[in-house]
Parts: C-alpha cells; structure tokens; sequence
C-alpha cells in the first residue's frame, strides 16, 4: 500500500530538483555588465544588451556580443572558444571585429555592439547545433521492422488459434481427458461455457504475449548500457546511448590531424647548426660554446613563452604556443638557464612575431651594456636577411658558399612535413641605439646583416598505435579520411605515416582522386561534391564549412563518423551521424555537439567505439536469433495442437516462464557478451541491410524445425513413447505436457549457447569469461527444477521421474551438435527479403512483357 506514496514522494522530489538544477543554470548564465548608453555607464544584464551599446572589456572580461572595436590598446582576443586555434589574436583599426562568447586575454577598450542574441556568430552557430533532423538511428530503422513483423505474425497466429479453438469449443469438438465433450449445446451451463470460453481466450492472448517482442527494448538498452560502461575503460564517454550502435554502422571516420592522428606535442627532430646537420638534435657536446651561448640567449629572450623550475626538483614545466614550447625544449636540452639568461640581461624593445613578416625579434641589452639583436621565424624569411654564419669553430662566416645546401636543407625538411624555424643574430652598437622611451618605442629593430645560429625543423609526430589503428579500420572496411588546415604537403606526408595513404603513389594522386584542398571542394557543385567526396582520403587547407559539407556529401551514401575539438566544428559534429569529440583539447561547445567523447584524443580510441558498436549490434542480432527460435517454435507447437486436438501443450503459465526465460533472462545473458576480434574482420553493416541475416534465418529454421518436430511427435505420440497407456488419462496427458514444457525450456538453454557464436562452430569460445551468462544459465535451470517439483499447482505440471530428466536433457542437448553441422549449410549473401521480393519482379516483368507482345499482335491485327 505504501509504494504509490513512494513513488509520488520520488517523483515529486526528483521534479523540484530538477527545477532547482533549472534555475541555477540559468542564474549562472545571467551575467552583469557595464554598457555606455546614452553617455551614462550602466549596469545590465547581459540578455538586455542591444545593439549601440557600448561595452568596455578588460582582460578577463567575455565579449558578450558581436561588435566593433572603437577604441583600445593592446587588446588580445583569445577565440579559441569559436575557431579551436589557441593563438592568441590582436584587435586594432586593420581588425576591429569582436565574436561574442570570445575572452580578452589582454589589454583593454571599448566596443559598440552590432549584433545580439541570435544573430551573432555565437547564435548561428548554436542555431545550427539545436536543429534535430529526427532522423532514426540504423538499428531502429531494422528494429521495428522486425518488431513490427514478428506483432503482426504473432497477432495473426493469435487470432487463427482463436477462432479455431472457438469453433471447436461450440461444436462440440473439444473433449476433456476424460473423452467427454466439454461442451453440448442446450445442456451446458452458462457459466461452464463462458470459463471454456476465458480459457481459451487466455490461451490466444497469451500467445501474443509470446509472440510480441517486448524483450527488445530491454535487449537494447541493455547492450547499450553495458557497452557504455565498459567504453569508458577504453577512453570514450558516450552523451547518447543510440550512438554506440550506430557506431557500429560507420563506413567512414573523418578526421583531425593534430591532436587526434598526432600527439599535438611539437619537438625539435631535425637540426642544421654551425653550418653542419646536428644528430641528435640535442647532442650539446658537438656545438662550440659561444655558438650555444647566443643560441640560448636567443631561444629564451626572444621567446612568448615560459619556463618553470618546481622547487622540489623534477622536470621543468614549458608554457607557451606548440612551436614555443618545442624551441624552448630544445634549448633546455642544450643546458639553457631559462631564469638566468632572462635576469641577466634585459629586453629594451621588442618585434612581436607578425603573420605577414613570419619573423620576430628582440633588442637585448647585456650587463656590459652590448647591443644583441635576435630574430626567429619562417626558415626562409630569416635566412634571406642572413648575411653570414657562425661555424662549427665559433668562426663567423660569408653564407653565400653554404646558402644552397640551407635552401636544399629547408626544402628537404618542408618535405618530411617539418616546421623550420630559423634562428639568428646580429651585434648591435650601443649608442645607435635610442635612449629616451619614446624613440625607442618608435625604433625599428635591424632586420639586415644578421648571422644565422641554426635551422630546425619541428615535428608534431604521430600518435604510437595509430597506423594499427588506421589499419585495423580498413580491414573493417571503414575508410578514414583525413581532414586538416594543415597544407597538402603537410597533410600528405602524415596521411603517409599514419597509413591513410598507403603508397607513394596514392600520395601523389592529383585532386580530386585522393588529395584535395578545401577551397577547390567548396567550389564544386553539389551533385560534383558527391562524387568527389568518395574518393578524398585526405583534404587540406580545409575550414570548418568545407568540413559540414564533406560530411553533408559522405551521408548520402556513408553513415558518417567525424572528430573535432573546436566550437566551430560544431556544425560538422552535430551534422554527423556520430559526433566525436576530443576530451582534452576539445571546447565545451564541442562537447555539447557530440555523441561521444574521446577522453584521452587519441585515433586509437575512436576505433575501440567502432569495436564496441560492433559489439552492440552483433549483441542484438544474437538476441533476435534466440527469440525468433522461441517464438517461431511455440507458435507453431500451439497453433498445430490447437487446430488438430483442439488444445494446447504449452499453457497460459508455461507461456509466460518461457517469455520470461526468452526476454529478461536472455538479453541479460546475451546483451552482456563482450566484443571480441573477428567483428573488426567483417565490413560495416549497410545502413538499409535486414537485421535478421540469412546466417541467422538458417540457424534459426534449423533449431525450430527441429524442436517443432520433437515436441511434436511428444504431444500426439508421447503417451505411447513415454509408456503411460496404462496410466489414468488426467496424469498421463499431465506427465506428457510436463515433459513436452520441460523439453522445450531446456532446448532454449541449450540453444542460448548456439546464440552466442551465429557464424562460428566453436560456440563455447570464451564462455567461462562471460560470468554473467554462466550465472543466467545456472539460475534457469535452478528455477526450471523449482517450477517443476514445487509449482505444480500453479503450472499445472506434475513431477517427472530422472528418467524423464535424462530424456529431456538429451533433447535439448542434441541442438549442439544440429547447430554445428547447420554451419556448413551455405547461405547467398543476398539477403532473404532481396532474394524474394527479386524473384517476384522477375515474374512481374515477364509476365507484362508477354501482355505487351499481345497487345502488340492484337493491334497489328486490326490495322491489317
């Protein structure tokens, strides 16, 4: 009596929480501002904002609309959050625009807003990522189509053994065990017929019952929710359960580069300095010590970032941009004293690196009071300005007889897909330079006449495992395809190293055969866009648009999976059939956009979700065998009996413990089987292909002929066969339907191992590991042998002699070794329902074909 009060109580609770956790939320979004309107500064929500508002922004501050830059100074804007490029960028007069949901990183000034709510880009781009296409996942596509064939079968079924138990019962043609008839017209009581009546109506629902396959709900949400939890061992988190599934489905994983494919973790492998190649890289005791003294004097002075010493000892901490980082790595590793270098000597002006010059520089006074003026930048840019070198002897040098060999060193390196930095100096005369602030604010540092210190080449080398990982795709037959801003010769030589390209040859493919930039596919049409986008396997240069359209090409004939980090991505993740985001460089609004998270960025895990959505299908498919079995069986059993003796074998209650053993317990048992490795050795499933495969209609047909054909013989020979002719006829017919339900249960066990493994002989692989069917297994047949020696009653079973015990279990056993012979029965790989509905054409069109020779013959005929 109490559990309504509890649940009411639950329910109530759970509501006003979730309208707390509301409230909260959108408390935490409404933010207070200062604007200028009117010439007055006020303070107002952040959701009263209007366009002409003027907003001061300080560091710290969020922009909170679309605006222009009026006025400022030094303002830096951290759009990470909107583009994923942590590069930090500056807004003056040449760059004024300002995108909301952006952070000033420095600096400060005002901005006059022109756009809020949905119109600026934040807006769109959530705009984007809200609308639901209401598409259905693959597997609910196959789904109920299977639910609703098997409902329709069963509810017809239902109504045949209806009506013929009906007519039978009013005609007087059902007889009792006795041989009396159960109903004579005129001399049977109401009530006697109305109970015959209820009974066999009983027996008609419960065949429905039976037959609808409410356990497939359960099934699926079952794998998903076990695969989900087992994922995240593997580094994915999963947002939306249907995703691992259709998962499972990908023909297709677009990819990042960097982070994803790659370590995202630029280091110096490559390094050219005085005048020779340096190998290792880092090998301090082949570099002369002035050389390496101005090379770490320029590596850190004229660096953004920085290098932290903990005090407890243990590696230093590099802070800073990717290429930072990797150049004040290398510099730690030739001895640099980043802390010491940087106190004793000072920095009196500065040349921040420019997108345009490629280069940037720094004016650093010594305590001697020399000049050291150190540039950084493109390789040939640098190199260009470079009038001579420092040698291997701390000698300087004319560059002109080594100018060619660092060209040729250069281009080798931007072949290999490296980053080259060049580093140089030039001694600078003191009294050249300004001495008030002003002037020197105004000084040009000297950009000629420089000495080259060395040429490194940087790499973001790839991801350990990920060429398995690329490898272990294609024998999947999903194909990766490699989506980067990266440019072609960058993008070629890791799609090389990664294994998405395979040869030389495909690596020099032309576009738009395997390589192509982004802008040439944004310019195709879209029906030209369609052909192309199946043969790109990488594409440079690209932007977030021409990755949306990739994908929007790929899913008319692919189901898509893409990853991506950055908030514009969000269009391309949403757009997918499964969104994959990075868990550690990935941004918020990436992740609300995705279906699953990749904890740990790597390719490698991307691929573990492919296994594990495998898993979850072939799951499913194990589960729909063994049901179909069961119900294909019982119906057949009941329907025969029924229109033949005008009973059933299988009542009401039995009906429903064999219900029970094929829905709860069966998807628990085999909703729970982990993936193993020959599920990656199989193409992907075809987003239209049946879910009930030829494999399965086989396995299925031969296991429920044969239990159809035992059970059978049980129920019209079983008297005779099982010795009871001389038994009273109540018992005799209660020990004949006893044996026929405990035969068929225990047939159902058995056939849940042959469930298991559907294209395999071996079906006890791995079966000791799986600890939660052995206990499913275990706690049926305990259950079996409680309903049957203790529940007779309420099952209207009697108890059976070990003898019968034996006979029973030697029927069930003999499916073993049925199922492993069935496995030599090939199957076409057309599907049954193509198969079928071909052959049905075929006759169409011959048919009509014949009807127009006729028809042609007839009007010759009148003509003439």
């Amino acid at each position: 009596m109490h559990i309504p009060e509890c649940l009411i109580c639950y329910a109530v609770s759970d509501y006003r929480q979730s309208l707390q956790f509301q409230s909260l939320n959108e408390e935490k979004q409404n933010i207070h501002l200062e604007v200028v309107r009117g010439g007055r500064r006020i303070e107002v929500s952040i959701f009263d904002i209007v366009v002409g508002d003027i907003v001061p922004l300080k560091i710290g501050d969020q922009v909170p609309a679309d605006g222009i830059l009026v006025s400022g100074h030094s303002l830096a804007i951290d759009e990470s959050s909107m583009t994923g490029e942590s590069k930090i960028v500056q807004k003056d007069s040449k760059a004024p625009f300002l995108m909301s949901g952006c952070k000033v990183a420095d600096g400060y000034g005002n901005m006059l807003v022109t756009n809020v709510g949905i119109n600026t880009e934040w807006g769109l781009l959530m705009a984007s990522i809200s609308e639901d296409n209401g598409e259905e996942t693959p597997l609910q596509v196959r789904l109920n189509g299977v639910a609703t064939f098997i409902g329709i079968v069963g509810l017809a079924v239902a109504a045949i053994v209806l009506i013929v138990l009906f007519i039978r019962f009013f005609t007087g043609h059902t007889y009792n065990a006795d041989g009396s008839r159960q109903f004579k017209a005129g001399r049977t009581k109401a009530s006697t017929a109305i109970d015959g009546a209820i009974k066999i109506f009983t027996v008609a629902v419960t065949i429905v019952v039976v037959a609808v396959p409410e356990g497939l709900p359960l099934a699926v949400t079952l794998t998903l929710a076990y695969s989900m939890r087992k994922m995240m061992r593997d580094k994915a988190l999963v947002r939306r359960l249907s995703a691992c599934e259709t998962m499972g489905s990908a023909t297709t994983i677009c990819s990042d580069k960097t982070g994803t494919l790659t370590l995202n973790q630029m280091t110096v492998v490559e390094a050219y300095v005085g005048g020779k190649k340096v190998d290792p890289p880092d090998d301090k005791s082949l570099l002369p010590p002035k050389l390496t003294s101005l090379l770490t004097e320029g590596i850190a002075q004229n660096s953004t970032g920085s290098v932290f010493l903990p005090e407890g000892g243990g590696d230093a901490e590099v802070s800073g941009s990717p290429t930072e980082k990797a150049i004040l790595q290398w510099g730690l590793n030739l001895g640099m004293n980043f802390d010491v270098i940087r106190s004793s000597s000072s920095i009196i002006h500065a040349f921040p690196f420019n997108s345009e010059k490629k280069r940037g520089g720094v004016a650093v006074k010594l305590p001697d009071s020399d000049i050291h003026v150190h540039w950084k930048g493109a390789a040939e840019i640098v190199l260009a300005s470079c009038t001579a070198y420092m040698d291997e002897n701390d000698g300087i040098q004319p560059i002109e007889e080594k100018v060619l060999d660092f060209k040729t060193a250069i281009e080798d390196m931007a072949a290999r897909s490296l980053r080259c930095v060049a580093i140089a100096y030039r001694h600078h005369e003191g009294k050249d330079v300004p001495t008030n602030e002003e002037e020197l604010s105004n000084w040009q540092l000297p950009e000629g006449q420089l000495v080259l210190l060395a040429i490194v080449g940087i790499k973001d080398p790839c991801r350990p495992g990920v060429r398995d990982a690329v490898q272990l795709c294609r024998n999947a037959g999903v194909k990766v395809r490699m989506v980067t801003g990266d440019n072609l010769n960058t993008a070629r030589a890791i799609a090389l190293e990664c294994g998405i390209l395979t040869s030389d040859a495909d690596a020099d493919a032309t576009e738009p055969n395997l390589i192509i930039e982004g802008k040439a596919f944004r310019a195709l049409s879209e029906e030209r866009r369609r052909e192309v986008a199946e043969k790109i396997s990488v594409m440079g240069r690209s932007s977030p648009n021409d990755k949306l359209l990739l994908v929007q090409a790929l899913r008319k004939k692919h189901v898509v999976a893409v990853t991506g980090d950055g908030t514009n991505d969000a269009p391309a993740l949403h757009e997918a059939d499964i969104g994959l985001a990075m868990g550690i460089q990935g941004t918020e609004v990436a992740k609300e956009s995705s279906d699953i998270i990749i904890l740990d960025d790597d390719f490698a895990s991307v691929v573990k979700v492919v296994r594990w959505g495998r898993s979850v299908y072939a799951n499913i498919q194990k589960f729909i065998q063994f049901q179909l079995t069961v119900n294909v069986a019982a119906l057949i059993i009941n329907v025969v009996a029924a229109v033949s003796a005008g009973d059933v074998p299988l009542n009401a209650v039995q009906l429903l413990w064999v219900n029970l053993i094929m829905d709860t317990l069966g998807a628990l048992a085999l909703a729970t089987e982990p993936p193993t490795d020959h599920l990656m050795n199989r193409p992907p499933v075809r987003r239209r292909e049946p879910l009930v495969t030829n494999i399965m209609w086989r396995n299925l047909l031969i296991q429920a002929l044969y239990q159809v054909t035992v059970l059978l013989i049980l129920n019209f020979r079983g008297k005779s066969i099982l010795h009871l002719e001389h038994d009273n006829a109540d018992h005799a017919n209660k020990v004949k339907n006893t044996m026929i339900f405990n035969a068929f249960v225990l047939c159902q066990v058995f056939n849940e191992f042959n469930a298991r493994k559907p294209d395999e002989i071996n079906v006890f692989k791995g079966v000791t590991k799986n600890h939660l069917f052995m206990g499913i297994i275990g706690l049926t047949v305990v259950l079996q042998v409680v309903m049957i020696f203790f529940l007779g009653k309420f099952t209207s079973t009697v108890r059976l002699s070990w003898k019968l015990w034996l006979v029973s279990i030697a029927i069930g056993l003999i499916s073993w070794p049925l199922a492993a012979i069935g496995k030599w029965i090939p199957v076409p790989e057309t599907p049954l329902g193509e198969l079928l509905t071909g052959k049905i054409r075929q006759q169409r069109n011959g048919g009509g074909g014949n009807l127009n020779c006729c028809s042609i013959l007839k009007k010759k005929k009148k003509k003439s």
